[in-house]
């Protein structure tokens, strides 16, 4: 048997202890996530590796992104439990909706089958696939309500109607969380994007969605309230501005509406750079206001701008940004982690032995 690093937390009050020990940065770190380097060079001799190595050392990243390989990320989590000062490990994540190695139809084809099981049934094939390439937490299902046919991106989801959306959604969460999520085979879900994406004006993709709140609720909400149900580990904010404020800087949505009316437990990711994109919605004057901004919304985890792990911990320390939503946004992640098992084992769906391909797999798929 591997004997197992990293902290042991299996309660809200280990997670608190864990939480009291950690720095500014450590705490930022955890809020951030970045894109794995391509191939698995340990070697020295590539800039980004080296950087993404440094950071997994000093606890400045909680989780990486499209790299999958179980040794690669085997080995990644063991520098992250071994080497890093608290030994968190990481999370690794991928975009995974219409099957890993095993294709099935994108989601609006599989939608046009008005069969939910089939989907539950894809999605688990998928998870089965994914956590054996080593990964453990999927960027699915795309759960947007399609308005205009001309917005690209109604590929992902289940079409025009709220009531088959919601059907697809719980199938889709299910199937790949599974039964329980500390399973080696599970694929935490993430439900996007939230929310009124699918709204786009003019069908183009980051434009404004603009509707009234009785359209959001009836038509884009239905979808999401349905995968926060059926127990959706995370949830991703949209690119758009809705209602004239870009989503991941809107607290109405995120707190308000997210947290105290649906009861959402889970964490909150940016989209890729997102967060940073307040700049470009001319919503944020530069990085480090738009880390404020973004957090202060609702936001706990940072995809790939890095502005959470380079601004947060000054943010807090000059007192512009508070210390309990640092420390809420990090007690999440925590939370997720343990959930996801991988407190009491950090080295779950990194099982050589157990890795695709696997001729059993291969035939049951």
């Amino acid at each position: 048997p591997v004997a197992l690093a990293g902290p042991k937390v299996s309660s809200d009050g280990q997670i608190e202890v864990l939480l009291s020990s950690m720095t500014l940065k450590e705490k930022a770190g955890q809020l951030s996530l970045f894109a794995r380097p391509w191939g698995s060079d340990f070697n020295g001799e590539s800039p980004r590796w080296n950087t993404t190595l440094k950071w997994i050392r000093a606890g400045q990243v909680g989780g990486l992104f499209n790299g999958e390989r179980v040794k690669t990320n085997r080995e990644l989590q063991r520098i992250a439990v071994e080497e890093s000062r608290l030994g968190i490990p990481l999370i690794f994540g991928a975009d995974i909706w219409h099957g890993m190695w095993t294709i099935f139809p994108v989601p609006l084809g599989e939608a046009a089958s008005w069969e939910p099981e089939l989907a539950y049934q894809t999605a688990r094939a998928a998870a089965k696939e994914a956590t054996a390439s080593g990964l453990m937490w999927t960027f699915s299902p795309m759960v947007d309500t399609a308005r205009d046919q001309r917005w690209g991106r109604n590929i992902e989801g289940a079409g025009e109607d709220p009531f088959l959306g919601e059907a697809f959604a719980r199938a889709r969460v299910e199937g790949f969380q599974g039964p329980d999520l500390k399973s080696p085979d599970s694929l935490a879900a993430c439900l996007k994007h939230f929310a009124g994406y699918g709204g786009a004006l003019s069908g183009l993709d980051y434009s404004e969605s603009d509707m009234s709140e009785s359209t959001f609720r009836d038509v884009f909400l239905p979808p999401f309230i349905a995968g926060i149900k059926a127990g959706a580990l995370s949830i991703m904010s949209a690119f758009q501005a809705l209602g004239g404020v870009p989503v991941t800087g809107n607290h109405w949505l995120l707190t308000e509406v997210l947290r105290d009316e649906l009861g959402f437990q889970g964490f909150v990711v940016t989209d890729y750079e997102a967060d940073g994109q307040l700049v470009n919605h001319g919503f944020a004057a530069n990085g480090s206001d738009a880390a404020k901004i973004s957090l202060s919304a609702g936001v706990d985890m940072s995809m790939q701008s890095g502005i959470f792990q380079e601004h947060l911990p000054q943010l807090v320390s000059d007192g512009l940004l508070s210390l309990d939503r640092l420390d809420e946004a990090v007690r999440r992640i925590l939370r997720a982690k343990a959930a996801m098992g991988l407190f009491d084992n950090p080295y779950r769906s990194l099982d050589p032995t157990k890795s695709w391909p696997n001729a059993t797999m291969i035939q049951e798929h």
